[in-house]
């Protein structure tokens, strides 16, 4: 009845309902006082009741059927304004700025921009450094998109989402002597020179050490190096191993891998 009135039909009026509880919900408001509220407003605006108690119930006074016709134009226009205008990717001409570390260049933004490429071709991507203490502000003046982190740089004020958890794995040149074993000893590993990723570039520490630590044990270095993007390289051609996430070598061609003799903690990835 209510639909016929306005000229709408009847899935039209309830998908325009259905907005306005949502948008009561978010805002934590009552729709009722609300409605209340601005019925009052109108009768003053107007100065007349606009609906009246009759035997027949509530009907509307004449000057409320007159404004039948301006407010349904309105709400027509209301109603062109909710709906979301057609995104095609082929077409979207934008650039994109991305925060992120070495080992989520890697593992997370290029396999993304290469699909991206393909859906978007259009589309611009810039690339930065996680800027610690910073992630905040720069999305606040409108410098960032989209960060790469680790939970412990999630700011409450921001939406964030978990990508996946990672896991550590041990790798090694595919012929590296002495080091072909299916398994690798706690003593055979600390032995061996090692290579760590540092973003200092100057720490031979991590991860792995603070495991080793806790069993009374120290592993070997041979160098340092601050990206993730040319480690495995260096795998390939010097008799090293290291200790890295999964995902940055599962499918490095050359490597041989295994897991760590200990229990080396994982992190999370989330996106910001």
């Amino acid at each position: 009845m209510a639909a016929d009135s306005l000229g709408f039909t009847q899935p039209a009026v309830s998908g325009m309902l259905t907005r306005l509880r949502e948008s009561f919900d978010r805002l934590n408001l009552d729709p009722i006082i609300l409605c209340q509220g601005m019925l009052t407003r109108l009768r003053e605006s107007f100065d007349d009741p606009l609906f009246v108690r009759t035997q027949h119930g509530i009907v509307p006074t004449l000057r409320a059927l007159e404004l039948a016709a301006p407010v349904k134009q309105i709400l027509t226009e209301v109603e062109a304004l909710l709906q979301p205008a057609d995104f095609d990717p082929v077409t979207a001409d934008f650039t994109l700025s991305i925060a992120a570390t070495g080992y989520a260049l890697q593992a997370v933004v290029v396999p993304f921009i290469a699909k991206l490429r393909r859906r978007a071709p259009g589309t611009r991507i810039t690339i930065r450094p996680v800027e610690r203490g910073h992630t905040k502000e720069n999305f606040l003046r409108g410098d960032l998109d989209l960060a790469l982190t680790t939970p412990d740089a999630v700011y409450p004020e921001l939406r964030s989402r978990r990508l996946f958890d990672e896991s550590y794995i041990c790798a090694m040149r595919q012929d590296l002597p002495d080091a072909v074993a299916s398994e690798l000893s706690l003593e055979r590993f600390c032995a061996l020179d090692q290579v760590l990723v540092s973003y200092a570039g100057n720490r031979f520490w991590g991860v792995t050490d603070d495991a080793l630590a806790k069993t009374g044990h120290a592993r070997r270095f041979a160098m340092t190096v601050t990206s993730f993007m040319v480690l495995t390289e260096i795998l390939r051609q010097i008799d090293l191993i290291a200790v890295v996430p999964r995902r940055l070598v599962a499918e490095a061609p050359g490597l041989k891998l295994c897991m760590p003799p200990l229990e080396v903690p994982g992190f999370t990835k989330i996106a910001l």
